[in-house]
């Protein structure tokens, strides 16, 4: 037998010495962080010229652990967009609470892959809980399936493939096995997010052979429009998507009677729940998705408002056989399609997956359903407050009405009825707060006007917060009146 020369270590050979200092680091440092979380800037000035720091090129010869994570810790941190805190309101997006940060730091620590049961029982357990106790929370049908994915973009995904490969059969073709021979009929409510533009066209149904029902400037869903559409297809089969929370102000297609016209007309009704859904959770909101558990599939985001890290959502549909065919493969090194475990790689895009379960099982476990409940009724309680203060302001303007956990409104000062000068205005005040940092939230376009969408999900956001970007709006409005006058 021929001798075979193992490789020398190099200097930054990877050893396990130094990995409890490294994680003490780690720790040491996260704790800190979270201490002064509350009072940092939400944006950081000049994050380019942090961010250079981390340029050069690739070392020959690494530093070791224990000065890379120090770098880390050093150079990143300052850089990081405080997104975290309590008065991060833009792109709806979650505050990590305690489980479920100490569960993801845990999901790094076993690495499981959450592809199959012969991968990690732990893994795909966990998952099966964790979507039956989500079917639960939102009040959908327990004999229903579904998968933990990366958000609502691959919940959307994920559904309409479902939702694609139930239109091929009812059209005689397997589009799974034989590909899309022909084109699916979409038809959408009002509020369509371009999340679901996105999942339609990488299913080669294209963007643009989605037909949007549209009422007036605001979105709103035209259902007698959408009956007429219907009625055209003749009992033809199609695809119909609900919105459950419209990003711009909170609104809602007429879930209930979109599902009606669905079962009429040989639709398959999928509604896109990145945030909207979990109105369901609370009593008093729970008739804005009334008529979900009508639909055939369901998609949310846990890391919006059940406050679980990036990335984390689920896709819920009434036959997981539907995804089972649409993402079907098989080789020989791979378990059986037979196999009577749960093997949640099989019914979405990703073979290779991390273990979600673990954070949504923890925070679920930790909070319980009065946790979420409590969670989603103190967001929207803010948000009124937030309403409340535009309305009593004379130099602000609410331009929607606050039903959920958005607040849509714009700087409007006395006397200025000039609406392209009042959008040069608005846009101006949102550069300014961005710039100002103490806090931080999107501009939009609501019915053609430049406004400002704060969307409240955070655990950790207090009435305080609220008042305080009430504060900074007006008063870089009123400082940016006063230089132009």
């Amino acid at each position: 037998m021929s001798r075979v020369d193992l490789p020398r270590r190099s200097a930054g050979a990877i050893t396990d010495e130094g990995r409890e200092q490294v994680l003490k680091l780690v720790e040491a440092a996260a704790q800190e962080y979270l201490k002064q979380i509350d009072g940092r800037r939400v944006w950081v000035p000049n994050p380019e010229g942090l961010l250079e720091r981390f340029e050069g090129a690739l070392p020959e010869a690494g530093t070791g652990a224990e000065r890379a994570i120090q770098k880390l810790i050093d150079d990143a941190l300052p850089a990081a967009t405080n997104s975290i805190g309590p008065r991060f309101f833009h792109f709806v997006v979650g505050g990590v609470t305690p489980a479920a940060l100490a569960a993801d730091w845990f999901t790094s620590l076993v690495d499981q892959m959450s592809y199959a049961w012969a991968g990690s029982p732990l893994a795909s357990r966990l998952e099966q809980i964790s979507i039956r106790w989500l079917l639960d929370l939102f009040a959908l049908p327990a004999r229903w399936g579904g998968v933990l994915t990366t958000g609502a973009t691959t919940g959307n995904l994920v559904c309409l493939a479902g939702a694609r490969q139930w239109w091929g059969e009812q059209e005689g073709i397997d589009i799974g096995e034989e590909g899309l021979l022909r084109q699916p009929p979409v038809l959408a409510g009002g509020y369509l997010h371009p999340s679901a533009y996105k999942a339609l066209a990488i299913l080669g149904v294209g963007r643009a052979r989605i037909q949007k029902l549209t009422a007036g400037d605001t979105g709103a869903t035209d259902l007698p429009a959408l009956e007429r559409a219907l009625q055209a297809l003749g009992g033809r089969p199609s695809i119909l998507i609900a919105t459950a929370g419209d990003p711009n102000a909170g609104g809602f297609d007429p879930i209930e009677p979109m599902a009606e016209l669905a079962r009429k007309h040989n639709a398959w009704l999928h509604v896109d729940g990145a945030f909207g859904l979990f109105a369901a959770c609370a009593p008093d909101l729970a008739h804005l998705v009334r008529g979900a558990d009508g639909a055939r599939s369901v998609s949310v985001d846990l890391h919006k408002w059940m406050n679980v890290p990036y990335d984390s959502g689920a896709a819920f549909i009434h036959d997981l056989r539907y995804l089972a065919r649409a993402f079907h493969h098989q080789a020989d090194y791979l378990p059986s399609t037979d196999d009577p475990h749960p093997n949640f790689g099989f019914l979405v895009p990703e073979m290779s997956r991390r273990a979600r379960a673990f954070p949504v099982w923890a925070t679920l476990q930790a909070y319980g359903r009065q946790g979420i409940r409590a969670l989603i009724e103190g967001s929207v309680a803010l948000a009124g407050r937030l309403a409340a203060h535009v309305e009593a302001a004379p130099d602000l303007e609410l331009l929607a009405p606050h039903q959920l956990n958005v607040a849509c409104f714009r700087y409007h000062p006395p006397g200025l009825d000039d609406e392209a000068r009042l959008d040069e205005l608005n846009t101006r005040i949102h550069e300014r707060v961005v710039d100002d940092g103490r806090v931080y939230f999107g501009a939009t376009r609501y019915a053609g006007r430049v406004a400002f969408r704060p969307t409240l999900v955070n655990w950790r956001t207090r009435a305080e917060d609220i008042d305080l970007l009430v504060s900074v709006v007006r008063e870089i409005g009123a400082r940016l009146c006063a230089e132009h006058v």
